[in-house]
C-alpha cells in the first residue's frame, strides 16, 4: 500500500514559504515530505551512531535537533537490525524497510594528520534504494557540536525543500535572585539551549538583544545602571562593546536594519516615546515619530523598506507599518486586545507579535497587511518572539504563576511546541541567522545525489 508522508501545517499556504517535496517517483513508501500543513505524521528516520571521536554524541545531537523540528521522527538505535555501516558501504535495504527506516544517515569521523577531523556521512533513501546526500566537513575535533548541527541542517534541506535552521544560536537575558532583586546577564548559546555563555557579568539590567542579520557576531541591547540606559553593540568575537552615545531619555528595544547598517530604537523623553533611526556609518539620528502615544518595538522588513512597531496611539497598543523614512504610517492589527512586540519574518511575508486578551497572553503571526491573524501559541505570561532564520520557527519566554521564565519554541503549525534545551531561567530571545551559509571554512565536501527528483 503506498503512503504518503505529510508534513505540515495549520496555516494557510498562501502565507508559507514554498517548499519543495522529495521525488515523485513512486517505487516505495516514500515520497514526500510536504511542508504546506501541521505535521500529521513525523517522517521516520534511522540515524546511526557515527564511527570514531565523539560519533555517539554526534548522531545523538542530530536527533534531537530533527525531532524538535516536528517533521522527524528519529528510531530507536535498539531497533536497528543493520548496524556498523561505514561509508564504503551501501546499506541493506530491506531490513531498513522492515523496520520503517524511510531514510537512513549514517557516516563517520576520521582524524586527519593536520590534526582535524573528517565528519563524512550518507543518507539513503531505502525503498527507492539511493543515495540522497553525501557530505564530508572538514573541522577541529572541539567543533563535533556544530558539525552534528550542520549535518541536521543538510538533512533538514534534503528532505523538506526549505533551509535549516540548526547551526545557529541565540542571545538572550539570563536571570538568576528573586523577583524583587532579580540579576539579569547577557547571555549565549546554541539553538538547541546547550553551551550557554555569558557575556555581562549581573551588573547592569538587560534588556533587548538582537542580532545583526549581515554580520552574526554583531548584537546589540539594551543596558541601564544606577544612572544610565545605554545602547551597546558587542562583537561576540572580539568581546568589544561600544556605546550609540549619550541620550537625552531612556532608550528601549533597538532593532539592526537586515543590512546592519542602521539601527532603530525608541527614547522616553518629556513623556513621549518616539521611535528614531541611528546610521552607524555617520552616527546621525533621524526621528521616525512623533505622535503623542508611546511608539516602540520597531523591526525592520527584511528588504529594508518598512518597519513595523507598536503603539498606543488610538488608545490600545496595536501593530502599525511605515516605511523606513518614517513616513506612511499606518495599523494593521485589527483584532481587540493588546497587541506587542512584532518581529518581521526573515521571510518578509510574516509579523510575529505577543498579543494579551481574555486574561492570556499569546504568540501569534499575521500577513504583513494584517490579514490572516492566528495564534501559535497561548499561556498564562508569554512574550518576545523571535524567529529562527528558515522563518519557521519562533522563539519567545514563557513565565509561569510562579514567576519562573523558560525559552519556547513553537512552529508556524502551532503544533511543535517545546521548552528550549536550555535548562535555567531566560527572557527576550533572539534567534540568530545561520553562522555560515557558504560554510568555506568548515571545507565542505558534496557527493553524489543518486535519487531523482
Amino acid at each position: 500500500m503506498r503512503l504518503k508522508v505529510l508534513l505540515s501545517l495549520v496555516a494557510s499556504l498562501s502565507v508559507l514559504a514554498p517548499v519543495a517535496a522529495l521525488a515523485q517517483e513512486p517505487t516505495g513508501p516514500t515520497e514526500d515530505v510536504i511542508v504546506d500543513q501541521g505535521v500529521i505524521r513525523p517522517y521516520p528516520i534511522a540515524v546511526l551512531p557515527f564511527a570514531g571521536q565523539n560519533g555517539a554524541e554526534l548522531s545523538s545531537v542530530i536527533r534531537g535537533d530533527l525531532r524538535r523540528s516536528g517533521f522527524f521522527d528519529p528510531l530507536d538505535p535498539n531497533s536497528f537490525i543493520e548496524t556498523g555501516l561505514t561509508l564504503a558501504n551501501r546499506p541493506n535495504f530491506p531490513q531498513w524497510t522492515s523496520v520503517g527506516a524511510q531514510a537512513v544517515l549514517y557516516g563517520s569521523v576520521t582524524p586527519r594528520p593536520d590534526g582535524r577531523n573528517d565528519f563524512g556521512f550518507r543518507l539513503y533513501d531505502p525503498y527507492r534504494q539511493c543515495q540522497l546526500a553525501a557530505y564530508q566537513f572538514t573541522a577541529t575535533p572541539e567543533q563535533w557540536r556544530r558539525i552534528a548541527h550542520k549535518i541536521a541542517d543538510v538533512v533538514y534541506g534534503r528532505m523538506t525543500g526549505e533551509q535549516g535552521l540548526f547551526d545557529s544560536r541565540v542571545i538572550f537575558v539570563a536571570e538568576s535572585g528573586t523577583q524583587l532583586n532579580r540579576v539579569s546577564r547577557l547571555a549565549i548559546m546554541d539553538q538547541d539551549g546547550y553551551l550557554p555563555v555569558f557575556l555581562t557579568q549581573g551588573d547592569e539590567v538587560i534588556m533587548s538583544p538582537r542580532f545583526s542579520f549581515s554580520n552574526p557576531d554583531e548584537i546589540t541591547y539594551v543596558a541601564l545602571g544606577k544612572d544610565y540606559s545605554r545602547i551597546y553593540l558587542y562583537n561576540l568575537t572580539t568581546g568589544r562593546r561600544e556605546s550609540l552615545g549619550e541620550f537625552d531619555g531612556q532608550v528601549l528595544a533597538p532593532r539592526f536594519s537586515n543590512d546592519g547598517s542602521k539601527v532603530a530604537f525608541s527614547i522616553i523623553r518629556g513623556g513621549n516615546t518616539d521611535i528614531y533611526v541611528m546610521d552607524l556609518g555617520t552616527r546621525q539620528l533621524s526621528r521616525l515619530t512623533s505622535d503623542p502615544g508611546i511608539d516602540t518595538s520597531p523591526s525592520f522588513s527584511p528588504d529594508g523598506s518598512q518597519i513595523v512597531f507598536n503603539s498606543d496611539r488610538s488608545g490600545t497598543p496595536r501593530l502599525y507599518v511605515m516605511r523606513a523614512d518614517g513616513s506612511g504610517q499606518r495599523a494593521i492589527s485589527r483584532g481587540g486586545g493588546i497587541y506587542t512586540a512584532p518581529a518581521w519574518s526573515p521571510t518578509g511575508n510574516l509579523i510575529a507579535f505577543t498579543k494579551q486578551a481574555g486574561g492570556r497572553f499569546s504568540t501569534g503571526i499575521m500577513n504583513v497587511d494584517g490579514s490572516g491573524e492566528r495564534m501559535l501559541s497561548s499561556s498564562y505570561f508569554e512574550e518576545g518572539p523571535s524567529w529562527a532564520p528558515n522563518g519557521r520557527y519562533v522563539m519567545f519566554a514563557r513565565q509561569t504563576r510562579a514567576g519562573e521564565t523558560r525559552l519556547w519554541t513553537v512552529d508556524l503549525s502551532g503544533r511543535v511546541v517545546a521548552q528550549s534545551g536550555y535548562d535555567g531561567r531566560g527572557s527576550d530571545p533572539a534567534w540568530s541567522p545561520l553562522l555560515d551559509e557558504q560554510p568555506a571554512g568548515l571545507g565542505v565536501t558534496q557527493g553524489a545525489d543518486s535519487c531523482p527528483t
